[in-house]
């Protein structure tokens, strides 16, 4: 990768090329209770939101359940997806989660993470209304995103996470409160039945060794101690994630269309 590429790539393209795999704020952990939240049987259709580099949409297909459709807005990203998604029942849609080519009441589980938090809040409600109406009665919708927290977290120390984030990944992130969050499923026809969270500890040794496993951190740092304009970049991202270590955390929420 050229410097060029490394200082303008997006946080989380940067760690994938870097050979991380678990790019969730949550880690695994919240990502498998997310799953597990979902309750994917045989008798599932399942959509996932963004499966960028595939590694719960693996997860998932171990389950069975009876059709995947992946809606993936990124063009690289899918053309590799699509070398790893070959079932019959299995695609991967080149599209945006706000404006999916399928019909009304599609499917029976939706899932997505770490992608409403890059996307501002009218967008994040654009998203959540595509999954309603492709999901049936009673289907679940499930998200694994970054909070902020407490509750009552003023605005203006919102406004200096949420600038500084966006400084240091490369993306418009806009973590919200447990409560905003939701609020905005809520407002959008859906009930939430099921919040779990985790500290946000992407870039902490334990946590990269308790995703990757040993073989795999060892096979990252030396990538990352190849590459100094990739170094730099990380240990900027892990400054601001350590400065606001208190302030922000990982949420899972399950919601039931009703």
């Amino acid at each position: 990768m050229s410097n060029k590429i490394i200082d303008s790539a997006q946080g989380h393209w940067l760690l994938a090329k870097m050979g991380k795999r678990v790019l969730r704020p949550g880690g695994k952990d919240l990502t498998l209770k997310m799953i597990n939240g979902l309750h994917i049987s045989p008798q599932d259709r399942v959509i996932e939101f963004a499966p960028g580099i595939g590694y719960t949409a693996e997860k998932v297909l171990a389950l069975q359940p009876q059709s995947y459709t992946g809606i993936e807005l990124n063009e690289e990203a899918a053309s590799l997806l699509r070398k790893k998604i070959q079932g019959a029942s299995q695609k991967i849609i080149v599209g945006n989660a706000s404006h999916v080519p399928l019909g009304d009441a599609c499917c029976d589980k939706i899932y997505g993470e770490a992608m409403l938090t890059m996307n501002a809040d009218h967008r994040k409600s654009e998203i959540i209304k595509e999954a309603h109406r492709l999901l049936r009665k009673g289907g679940l919708y499930g998200i694994h995103e970054l909070g902020l927290t407490p509750d009552n977290l003023s605005a203006k120390e919102k406004a200096n996470i949420q600038h500084e984030l966006a400084l240091c990944i490369k993306v418009n992130a806009r973590p919200l409160t447990q409560s905003e969050w939701v609020h905005l499923l809520e407002q959008e026809g859906f009930r939430v039945i099921d919040i779990k969270t985790n500290p946000m500890l992407l870039l902490e040794t334990r946590r990269i060794i308790d995703d990757e496993g040993v073989f795999r951190s060892l096979k990252i740092g030396f990538n990352i101690l190849r590459h100094p304009a990739a170094r730099k970049r990380i240990r900027e991202m892990k400054c601001v994630f350590t400065k606001y270590r208190h302030q922000m955390n990982a949420l899972s929420v399950i919601a039931e269309k009703i």
